[in-house]
Order: C-alpha cells, then structure tokens, then sequence
C-alpha cells in the first residue's frame, strides 16, 4: 500500500495493463505529448510510444466508432474523452453500436472498450463542461458504468473495466483526481456490482457514488457529532447496480437518503429510491429522499455554482429533516 492521488491510481492501472497485455492501446485528444486534460495520461507515452498512445482529432463520434472498430477485431482500446459533456457527440455510437453489436451477432464479436471520462462541477467551467450525465447510460443495455470515489477503486475498477469483454464508461469526478489515498501495488481488482460499505451506522442509511460519496463520509462525521449515526454506501458502479447492500442497509435503519451530481429528474434517485421502496416500504420510518442538483444549467460562477451542487452541509440538512420526519 501506498498513499496515491486518485489521478496516478488511474495512471497506474493503464501502464499495468498496458505492459499485461499488448492490445491494450489509449487514444483520445490531446493524451500523448499533453498528457491529456488533467495529465491523467502524462508518461505514457515515453514508455509505450505513439502506437499505444494515440493523439485523435476533435471528434468524439469518429474516435468513438474507432475505438468501438478496434475493440471488434480483437485490441482493448481504452478511449479518453475529455469531458463528460461530450459524451453526447458519441452517443449513437456508444448506445446503437458498441452496447449493441455484441448481442446482434452473438458469439461472434465482442466489444472489450473502456470509455474514460471526466464528470461534475466545481471548477466554474460553465454549463457544458460541467454535467453528469452517467444517469442518461443507465437505460442502455450492454453497456456498464463504473464511478469510483477513491484512489484505490479508481485503480481496481479501471482495471476490471479494460479486462471485461463489454464496453464500459468509466466516470472520473475531476474535483477528485487530486485526492490521496491508500492503493495496493501490483494486480488489483475491483468487481462490478458490489457496493463498498464506507462507514456503518444505525439510524440512517446514506447511498451515494463517486464525489459525493466522498461528502456523504463528511456529512456522516458531523452527523455523528450531534447524535446520528448514519451508514455511508459507495455504490461504486451504476450498471451493474448493486440494490442488495442498500435494501439490506435501509431495512436495518429504517432511512434512506440518496445522493448524487447529476441533476433530480430521472436521476439515480428516482430509480434507486424506487427500487428500495417497492422491497422494503414496510420497515421504513420515512419515505426515501433524494438530494441531487436542482434541473437548471450548471453555472460558470462558482458562487452560483456551489449554491446549487449537493455538499456535505446540504446532506446534514436533509438528514436531520429525515431524523425529524420519523
């Protein structure tokens, strides 16, 4: 173990896979010399070359059917593109082709394609640069959704992502590539659909992902100082969802609070709060509730834009208003 940023733990796993396996290959815009955005990819290519790591147009539609094309004839291509915004320029590729071709021709492809990209606020980059819209892929079957909220699980996921045979969005939260934690060296895995219980408690159950299930353990430590205990789950993937740990959990506390980035309607909430509900309604003290960004663009000023992101201090709002309500 060593204490790494969550950025270097993402670096880490692609040169590990990158010398494990040589179809493994990176390509998106600006990754090689630049290093990418947020010099993710910074290093690289010294050591793997411009083969491996590929500088692409600006065109996400193209270098998505790309990478979807040589996924298809046997390589692992792991794609960055350099906003989650733009994940919309890609979407037939990524919803009618890559999430498709594998169960139109059966046995005869599959589609081993890591997607790489950057999600969420907090930097006052403005309405399209801002968003998380990893909630819009949840609908698309064949398609998985990774979203780690630590170091170590953004190295464990990574690697789970560009080893399976389906394709994969990998949502990287950018307030959190700086962050430091603890990642084991050498192999490591984390497996899809199994949510990480970050902190336990009794009074109240906090379900979250990627940012916020990082101001969620923030919420739980003040929460803790004035009486409540509340249990803390990272469900660290969307697709595969893993509703066990969390029905099980909200069974136990008898509360649930769901929290994510993205925006209320249609959101992560909606469905995961539903999901629970329809199990468990019975053992409930309140309905479950739901804390996400209101349905408005995310604002260039970081005032207007801290006002309307979900932190640790909205979270302790709105479970003191649940310890309340029942």
């Amino acid at each position: 173990m060593r204490e790494i940023t969550y950025a270097r733990a993402i670096r880490e796993a692609l040169a590990q896979e990158m010398r494990r396996d040589p179809n493994v290959f990176c390509m998106g815009e600006d990754i090689a010399l630049y290093g990418g955005a947020f010099k993710v990819t910074e290093g690289l290519l010294d050591e793997f070359g411009p083969e491996r790591v590929r500088n692409t147009p600006i065109s996400e539609g193209s270098i998505t059917g790309v990478a979807t094309g040589a996924a298809m004839l046997g390589m692992r291509p792991v794609l960055e593109l350099m906003f989650c915004d733009f994940l919309a320029l890609a979407a037939d590729q990524i919803l009618n082709h890559a999430a498709k071709f594998r169960h139109v021709y059966g046995q005869q492809v599959r589609v081993p394609l890591t997607i790489r990209t950057p999600s969420g606020g907090g930097r006052g980059y403005g309405p399209t640069h801002s968003q998380s819209l990893e909630t819009w892929f949840m609908r698309v079957p064949g398609l998985k959704i990774a979203c780690p909220a630590s170091s170590a699980d953004a190295k464990g996921l990574l690697t789970t992502a560009i080893r399976d045979d389906n394709p994969v969005l990998f949502i990287e939260n950018k307030m959190l590539y700086s962050l430091k934690g603890d990642v084991p060296e050498g192999e490591h895995l984390v497996p899809f659909g199994k949510a990480a219980i970050l902190r336990r408690g009794d009074d109240l159950t906090i379900a979250a992902y990627s940012r916020m299930s990082v101001e969620s353990l923030k919420a739980a430590s003040i929460l803790a100082g004035e009486g409540i205990s509340a249990e803390v789950i990272d469900l660290r993937t969307l697709c595969p969802l893993d509703v066990d740990t969390v029905v099980a959990s909200a069974q136990r506390t008898g509360r649930l609070l769901i929290v994510e980035e993205g925006t209320i309607t249609c959101g992560l909430g909606a469905e995961l709060g539903f999901r629970v509900f329809e199990r468990i309604w019975d053992y409930l003290e309140c309905p479950p509730r739901r804390l996400a960004c209101p349905d408005v663009p995310i604002p260039c000023n970081t005032k207007l834009e801290a006002a309307i992101l979900p932190s640790a201090v909205k979270i302790v709002d709105e479970a003191r208003a649940m310890m309340e309500a029942g």
